[in-house]
């Protein structure tokens, strides 16, 4: 996998980037923690340009914010309930969740747009209670790319700094990539098992 991540982005260089950060915020595929950094080694070995590489995974990621931040828009916050009401088992979202996340965005909107790209697991999600609060496109894309360049500045730069020990990190990656995986995937049957209870 981190073989072919690394060749995919020295084959096709900052499009690979952004594809791969827009699409880890749609569906996340791979998690950007992968991403970057092994765009960093890329950039360390002179095939990139570190500064472009850390704009163009800010880009992607923003771009893939968007979807969820006009579909929120869109839908509103009613619908997305009812569907947390029907499906919320299965989604791991319950209605009382939006709820909270309604509440704590409307207080401090541009800290938790900014420091919200910064958490995995919230990153991509921050952006509907943005959507549903009713948020301009304008100041939503701010300070989302705000955060997304400090992420993608702070992964990337990682992985250009270890570029000298690129196997041995790469190798702990790569372990370190399946558990998460593997936890993720525990964390949601154990939670489909939890709502079924109730």
């Amino acid at each position: 996998m981190i073989d072919a991540i690394t060749e995919f982005i020295s084959a096709q260089g900052y499009w690979a980037i952004v594809l791969l950060m827009f699409a880890e915020n749609i569906f996340p595929p791979l998690p950007s923690e992968l991403i970057m950094p092994f765009a960093g080694f890329v950039a360390a070995r002179g095939e990139l340009h570190p500064v472009l590489v850390v704009l163009a995974g800010a880009f992607g990621s923003v771009l893939g914010a968007l979807p969820w931040f006009f579909a929120a828009r869109h839908w509103g916050a009613e619908p997305l309930k009812r569907l947390a009401d029907r499906h919320g088992r299965w989604i791991t979202v319950s209605r009382e969740e939006l709820d909270r996340a309604e509440r704590w965005f409307h207080r401090r909107r541009a800290l938790v747009l900014v420091f919200g790209r910064l958490v995995p697991g919230v990153r991509t999600l921050i952006a509907v209670p943005a959507g549903l609060s009713g948020m301009a496109l304008t100041p939503f894309v701010v300070w989302s790319a705000v955060g997304s360049l400090l992420w993608s500045a702070l992964l990337a730069g990682a992985g250009y700094l270890l570029e000298s020990r690129y196997e041995q990190v790469a190798a702990v990656t790569e372990y370190a990539a399946r558990a998460v995986l593997a936890a993720i995937v525990l964390a949601y049957a154990w939670r489909v098992v939890l709502a079924g209870r109730r």
